[in-house]
């Protein structure tokens, strides 16, 4: 898939889903028809404790595999960005932990999510907030402004990670964080099957293997590289969808069970 082809399906994809949150609460990932199909990822990530005092919207918006904030050890007083920010919840929450002296942005490219976070924004009474308008290929910040850079399940939807990677490296501060949930894979898997499990998981096709987003940050400039698991899927979490793709699914099962995964991407920038 072209990248251009592949921006188009994810600005289509998060456009309709802040319309459907608008109009009726709730959303789902990808080709799922019912919220049940999409509980193996996008359920459970936030405790109640987090999401209490949160408006119902940024919530129901959620499309991300994990919980970046909760990772990411926000300090009061730093400065973080979202990267596809979607509905907002991420930065809601970074913007509590980084507190009023503190500044928390979220960047998405697509007007529906950015009208939505900024409802949300105006319901949450977040003053420390800004959302922008832009692409992750291309932050529209400056060099060097950025403490922590969070994402959730987003990179992963990027057909050029290289120049995301290197944007994020660009505007982070000396010794600043990366902090991202995002769906990685481990091992080889055979491309048809990979495809059809990347698109349950993640809607475009696109994880990284681990070694590869190691090596891609590494080349980008970071150091101290760390990818934690959080959530490893089994192919039973995805045998409707599969099933309903033509692929027979125990044939399939030991080669991709225990290979898909959520999980927690740290690298730091360098001092200078």
């Amino acid at each position: 898939m072209a990248d251009q082809d592949i921006k188009a399906a994810v600005w289509n994809k998060y456009a309709q889903a802040a319309l459907r949150v608008v109009a009726t609460g709730s959303t789902c990932c990808g080709s799922a028809s019912s919220a049940a199909e999409c509980d193996p990822i996008t359920s459970n990530i936030y405790s109640a404790t987090e999401t209490s005092d949160l408006p119902a919207d940024a919530t129901a918006a959620s499309l991300g595999c994990g919980n970046p904030t909760a990772l990411a050890e926000l300090k009061p007083g730093e400065t973080v960005l979202d990267l596809g920010s979607g509905g907002g919840i991420d930065v809601l929450l970074s913007a509590k932990r980084v507190g009023p002296t503190g500044k928390a942005y979220g960047l998405d490219m697509t007007d529906e999510m950015l009208t939505l976070a900024r409802e949300n924004q105006r319901k949450a009474g977040a003053s420390n907030v800004e959302f922008l308008k832009g692409e992750i290929e291309q932050i529209p910040l400056p060099s060097d402004s950025v403490d922590v850079i969070i994402s959730n399940c987003v990179i992963n939807l990027s057909g050029d990670k290289d120049r995301v990677l290197a944007e994020a490296f660009r505007v982070l501060k000396p010794s600043g964080r990366f902090a991202v949930s995002d769906v990685v894979v481990r091992g080889e898997i055979p491309r048809e099957i990979r495809r059809s499990v990347q698109l349950w998981i993640g809607c475009v096709a696109g994880a990284l293997e681990e070694r590869e987003y190691r090596d891609k940050l590494a080349s980008a400039g970071f150091e101290e590289i760390d990818v934690e698991p959080t959530r490893v899927y089994q192919v039973e979490d995805a045998r409707d969808f599969l099933s309903g793709a033509g692929l027979d699914v125990d044939a399939i099962a030991p080669l991709v069970n225990g290979k898909f995964m959520s999980a927690f991407i740290r690298a730091r920038k360098p001092r200078r």
